[in-house]
């Protein structure tokens, strides 16, 4: 190969002109020339150490400029500056973490890491630049020539490499040498960690021992190596190019022009080096596991260096020379995925330490926010404290049978006070009679302290606890009452409340939930199938039929909280063992509700996954549909068949259309029913709707529709009363079914087809009767003609012969300012529309425990206010124009979910969650079917405690 000129030769030639400097030479040995002595050792001091979050890059202009960025464990990503007197701490506004920066001399500063993140500081500050990725892309490594001449590179879970270009205007993909690179054991490239260049000569390493070069803005083309390694890092001044890496051994790669490729240069028991930094001399330095550091002398050959200095970390993940001199070298706990254990080193003359991170002092008491202390001051003193568990829900982790159980108990406890004042109703766990002189005065004291009581009981220690139970002691100081008084002595309303909590506590420490705990599963559950990691493509399974957890690489609930990520835990497995409220189980035991055998792994099922497959797509879809009820809704139990109502029989008109982009309606639906529209879960979602009711103008409180109205305590202490109870029982009906099917969730099923083929063409590729069945459009396989430049299937040539869908791309990196946009993807890496950091909930998926709670719920309100129909014969949520959605920008224009009856409603929730990925219809119908039951049980049971017949 010929020798680039901006790089001599690995081995310079001396050309000695005649004998005068040989023998000058030989003299000078001869005659015993003093060897002048090694220069004093420069000291490496520790700048941080021991830092929350790994420091994962360091650069900067000048030795009085320096950044160090790393990880975000959970207050952004870690950003100093160092101004050559202090350090600072700087926020970028920005969540993930940061790989990389780069410093432009008198120009800005980029950074770059995950959720395909490049941020731009300039004149103080940060602003997110806009890639060409999705959430699942990290961006490990950026340098550039110019600010506007800038290289970007990285992977999506170590595979899939990519490189994207700025020119000053835009960032965007730049083609990739397919035919040169390796392929992982599925067809996919390896991942690419960092990019360097200098000259006109652009550097990418990766995986696998891959050194990419483009030369003066040519394409990359792939530089051989002796190495089948990752590849971490590159760099070079002095005319040497450099490159560090290494698995089980260390890895130091040079560049031989002459020989076309890079050569190793690893010294002996050299171990797994990951940053490396030169000088215009061509000295430099490496460092890596545990700490270990390299020095390269000019003259060349690398040599282990001691520092002195104790470390406590798995590596020195990135170092930089500055042009001073000066040595710096960043790390952590960055090879297990901790990343943390921050460590910031430097050798040159003295610099400032990095202060410790603000120590914040003893935690001030939680106080609640001034709008939670009472949302609702005109509602009964019922509904106050429903409001008050809904925040406190809200607050917590999303586990609906934990909430369904707590709405129940809470809902008891406040029908058990007010039946105590009444002389003909019966108390579902409290039975004593009271008088009062003034009734309403103590039964919304005696309510309070119940309400109180239970609720600082059941979550005080919950997430967001504190905060919940300062709201609950705000309100009750509100209210004027005493939170500690807590005797139950004598027959006040203060007493008979905190005796009717305790009766309610001390019966809930016993009745299956395993509240002692925090609700940890009694029953030994274990999965058949082993986790699947959701960012790798793929998977394995011993039975594609039956559940599979799944293993996240950052987990946070879907409302938001961040929680251990890994492999999930099954949340609710032992739940069919709680007491109910209404529930009886047959004669010689059994389900409580058995909906009989769901459907296994075969043509059915891949009917099945083909419509979930089909409405992920439709989430980009621009045709428009007509969501009003005189197009959706009126579906016999159990089915979709309605075809919406004629009239509206409040009005006796029909009912406006209410067209909106299938799209845009898709995503409101998925987001909307989820955990409903402020986190409450479904169960809480559900109070949100029957407070919603009985808020509606003109409405009147008749129970079962007949009779004279109640005031508005009575109807919220049984409307409370029976809803809870069935939610309750749906939670122990659903969790019940899924325990003992434990039926697949469709990321399991769609992806373990996909890999498997299509079944539809026994002569054509991929061929499996197991597979995907193809749908043009929809569902296809990559060839040569479809992959073909410019073809749909361009971007996906590498993989000729997979099955490949169209549909949501994934999470965007920017959720506010981006959509994931639907598109061709391979089949094994398919998405449902959620969160990546959730994706699909903790437990199996037959039945919809979404169906399940719902039906139950539509049941008892169309019971109690005497109609199927909401208020005025119509109900309705607006979801903003892109003010609405969390998964991603959007709606693009304003879209009304619409219903009739509560029916529609309860319907619209179940299929929602076809729409977001996580079901199938099988799921969603038998859990309607048996919502059906559990309500009307519930309702029946209420209805006891109403007229005083549920005693003996």
């Amino acid at each position: 190969m010929a020798q680039h000129p901006s790089f001599p030769s690995a081995e310079p030639r001396v050309h000695i002109r005649g004998g005068w400097l040989l023998t000058l030479l030989l003299g000078a040995l001869l005659g015993g020339c003093p060897v002048p002595p090694d220069p004093p050792a420069v000291p490496w001091t520790r700048v941080a150490g021991a830092r929350p979050e790994a420091l994962l890059s360091v650069a900067g202009r000048s030795s009085s400029d320096v950044w160090a960025v790393g990880a975000d464990r959970g207050r952004g990503p870690s950003v100093l500056h160092y101004d050559g007197t202090a350090w600072k701490e700087l926020s970028t506004g920005q969540r993930g973490d940061l790989w990389w920066v780069h410093a432009f001399e008198n120009g800005p500063v980029l950074l770059a890491g995950g959720n395909a993140t490049i941020l731009r500081y300039e004149d103080g500050v940060f602003t997110r630049m806009r890639t060409p990725g999705l959430a699942r892309h990290t961006v490990y490594g950026l340098w550039g020539a110019s600010p506007e001449d800038v290289y970007a590179v990285g992977s999506v879970s170590g595979q899939s490499g990519f490189i994207w270009h700025y020119d000053g205007t835009q960032w965007s993909e730049v083609a990739l040498p397919y035919d040169e690179l390796p392929r992982t054991a599925d067809g996919d490239i390896p991942g690419f960690f960092k990019v360097w260049g200098t000259g006109g000569d652009v550097y990418v390493v990766g995986a696998q021992g891959v050194v990419l070069r483009s030369r003066a803005g040519s394409a990359f083309t792939r530089i051989p190596t002796d190495t089948t390694s990752r590849l971490f890092t590159v760099h070079g001044a002095g005319g040497v190019v450099t490159v560090v890496g290494g698995e089980s051994q260390g890895e130091i790669l040079e560049l031989d022009e002459a020989a076309g490729r890079f050569v190793s240069r690893s010294p002996e028991g050299c171990p797994l080096l990951q940053g490396v930094s030169l000088s215009a001399d061509g000295s430099g330095w490496a460092t890596g596991f545990r700490g270990e550091v390299y020095q390269r002398r000019s003259g060349g050959g690398w040599q282990r260096v001691a520092l002195g200095l104790p470390l406590e970390l798995e590596s020195l993940h990135a170092a930089w020379v500055d042009p001073e001199g000066g040595v710096w070298a960043v790390g952590g706990n960055v090879l297990s995925g901790g990343l943390n254990a921050g460590t910031l080193l430097h050798r040159g003359p003295a610099v400032a330490e990095v202060p410790a991170p603000v120590d914040p002092g003893p935690t001030l008491p939680a106080s609640c926010p001034a709008a939670a202390v009472d949302p609702r001051p005109e509602g009964s003193i019922a509904r106050r404290w429903n409001e008050q568990i809904l925040g406190a829900i809200r607050r917590d982790l999303p586990r609906p049978t934990v909430h369904a159980r707590n709405l129940y108990h809470l809902s008891a406890a406040m029908w058990d006070v007010w039946a105590a004042y009444d002389a003909t109703t019966d108390g579902v766990f409290y039975r004593e009679k009271h008088a009062a002189s003034d009734v309403a005065a103590a039964r919304t004291e005696a309510i309070s302290y119940a309400a109180y009581r239970v609720l600082t009981h059941r979550y005080t220690k919950a997430i967001g606890g504190a905060t919940s139970a300062a709201c609950f002691r705000a309100f009750m100081e509100k209210l004027g009452y005493a939170p500690d008084a807590t005797g139950t002595d004598g027959d006040g309303p203060r007493a008979l409340g905190n005796r009717v909590a305790q009766v309610i506590i001390g019966a809930g420490a016993d009745d299956g939930a395993n509240e002692q705990q925090d609700y940890k599963d009694t029953t030994g559950f274990l999965a058949a199938n082993t986790p699947l990691v959701v960012d790798a493509p793929g998977l394995t399974v011993a039975n594609p039929s039956l559940w599979q957890p799944l293993n996240l690489a950052v987990a946070v609930t879907q409302n938001g909280i961040i929680t251990t990520s890994g492999v999930q835990g099954y949340i609710g497995a032992h739940w069919g063992r709680v007491t109910p409220f209404a529930l009886t189980r047959p004669e010689g035991g059994g389900l409580y509700l058995d909906p009989g055998a769901p459907p296994v792994f075969g043509a059915e099922l891949r009917g099945h996954v083909v419509e979930v497959l089909r409405k992920t797509g439709w989430t980009g879809s621009d045709e428009r549909v007509d969501l009003s009820p005189g197009a959706f809704g009126n579906n016999p139990l159990g089915s979709n068949e309605g075809t919406g109502h004629p009239l509206n029989p409040i009005t006796g008109q029909p009912y406006a259309p209410n067209l909106v982009r299938r799209g845009d309606f898709a995503r409101v639906l998925a987001e909307f029913w989820a955990d409903g529209p402020k986190s409450e879960t479904p169960p809480g979602h559900w109070n949100v709707l029957a407070n919603s009711v009985a808020d509606s103008p003109g409405f009147s409180r008749r129970l079962f529709g007949t009779g004279e109205p109640v005031d508005a305590l009575e109807w919220d202490v049984k409307v409370y009363l029976a809803l809870n109870g069935a939610v309750h029982d749906a939670a122990i009906v659903a969790w019940e079914v899924k325990r003992v099917h434990a039926t697949a969730r469709p990321i399991t099923l769609l992806r373990y087809m996909g890999g498997l083929g299509q079944s539809t063409d026994p002569s054509g590729p991929a061929y499996h009767p197991e597979g995907l069945p193809l749908v043009p459009g929809l569902i296809e396989v990559v060839t040569a003609e479809s992959s073909a430049p410019g073809q749909r299937h361009a971007h996906l040539a590498r993989f000729r012969g997979q099955v490949v869908v169209n549909t949501w791309q994934g999470e965007p990196g920017d959720r506010v300012h981006d959509v994931g946009g639907t598109g061709w993807m391979r089949a094994v890496e398919w998405m449902p529309y959620q969160l990546r950091t959730f994706v699909t909930p903790a437990f199996p998926g037959f039945i919809s425990g979404h169906s399940t709670f719902s039906r139950a719920s539509a049941e008892v309100l169309t019971a109690l206010t005497g109609s199927a129909y909401f208020p005025g014969g119509f109900g309705e949520f607006v979801a903003g124009r892109n003010a609405y959605l969390t998964f991603e920008r959007g709606p693009s224009t304003e879209v009304r979910l619409q219903w009739a009856t509560y029916y529609d409603a309860a319907d619209q929730a179940g299929q929602s969650r076809l729409w977001g990925g996580i079901h199938v219809a099988p799921d969603d119908f038998m859990g309607r079917r048996l919502g059906n039951k559990v309500g009307l049980s519930a309702l029946e049971r209420a209805r006891r405690f109403f007229d005083g017949t549920a005693l003996p």
